[in-house]
């Protein structure tokens, strides 16, 4: 599931649009040959969960006929309940050692029947310096089943996955692609997509604590349809800050902080646990990204409660976008491609 060979297709599968992304290399870097985005009908997929399965391959197969790419082969990321990253610590052995004894390692800390997940594991570091005597392991388990309902609806539309990762590591792909990485620098990429919002925050290039938060942008649209009674498209352009409900703006606004001060409240959760966890409780900054990144003053109300720096993380910074034959501006779609650009990165094979 974690780190090049013939190249794929980056395949986001989000419960309000399919977005996909193809690279090819291009100097030091990469450059975008092909993008689409495709909304996914309303309750399509619920928690994460895929409900209408040949709803969601149709979507995956229009996503494709947009694109125009030949490239069958695709890799595809999950996230939220049935996805579980945790750091452990193990006494320091050989990988041959740790590739038979990660499995009984790994029914410690998998609340799952082993036999119901599949199992990735990436040495992370030694944790006691020169004394060697233990090694931190970044452990991932994805129920068998969530796996195959994707993989099954890429098949259906006749497409092959080769690759399925999870959307904090392929966040942190495209960030590690796009941006200069300080091992002593702690940054926060968090993905605000539609129905929740992934966490992960990496020292360096190590992610050190992961967490999905199932809240996400739907709260936002919904709170301001309730108290507006609007419809869902214009509900959606209040929240941006691109059309006020009848001229009510502040009264919008204010019922955008509302769901913020929830939302951040979660983050302040997410916050809290990792400090607890790891040896500091350094924050250095935070890298924003997905649809839900765009809400009114989200940003600001970010940067505020934490004091620390906030920025969008554009996952075109170094990689080529040629907007006349991608056929749209990379500002328009930067913050709702950075998994698809991390999925479009990997390789059959990565670890």
């Amino acid at each position: 599931m974690f780190g090049r060979s013939k190249g794929l297709v980056g395949l986001d599968i989000g419960s309000s649009a399919v977005k996909a992304v193809e690279l090819v290399p291009s100097g030091k870097s990469y450059r975008v040959v092909a993008y689409a985005s495709e909304p996914m009908a309303p309750d399509s997929i619920v928690d994460g969960a895929i409900i209408d399965g040949a709803g969601v391959a149709d979507t995956i197969r229009r996503v494709f006929e947009r694109m125009g790419t030949k490239t069958r082969e695709v890799a595809a990321s999950l996230s939220g309940s049935a996805v579980i990253v945790k750091k452990i610590n193990l006494p320091q052995m050989t990988e041959a050692e740790l590739a038979e004894s990660i499995k009984w390692e790994a029914e410690q800390y998998i609340p799952f029947e082993i036999q119901d997940v599949n199992l990735d594991y990436q040495i992370v570091q030694g944790s006691d310096g020169a004394a060697k005597t233990s090694m931190d392991v970044l452990l991932v388990a994805a129920k068998k089943e969530k796996i195959a309902d994707y993989t099954g609806v890429i098949t259906q539309a006749g497409r092959v996955p080769v690759v399925v990762d999870v959307d904090a590591f392929a966040m942190q792909n495209a960030f590690e692609a796009n941006y200069d990485v300080d091992p002593g620098t702690v940054t926060v990429l968090m993905n605000m997509g539609a129905s929740a919002i992934n966490i992960n925050i990496v020292r360096g290039a190590a992610s050190i604590f992961t967490r999905d938060v199932s809240i996400g942008g739907n709260a936002y649209t919904e709170a301001v349809q309730r108290e507006f009674n609007l419809t869902f498209e214009r509900a959606e352009q209040a929240k941006r800050g691109t059309a006020a409900a009848d001229d009510h703006t502040g009264d919008v606004h204010a019922v955008l902080r509302a769901v913020s001060d929830n939302v951040l409240l979660e983050v302040q959760k997410t916050f809290d646990f990792y400090k607890s966890t790891a040896a500091s409780d350094r924050l250095d900054r935070v890298l924003l990204c997905g649809g839900a990144a765009r809400v009114h003053g989200f940003s600001g109300a970010l940067a505020d409660r934490f004091g620390i720096p906030v920025e969008p993380l554009d996952p075109f910074k170094r990689i080529g976008f040629d907007a006349a034959k991608v056929r749209v501006e990379a500002d328009e779609v930067a913050p709702t491609a950075v998994v698809a650009v991390g999925l479009a990165l990997r390789r059959a094979g990565d670890r």
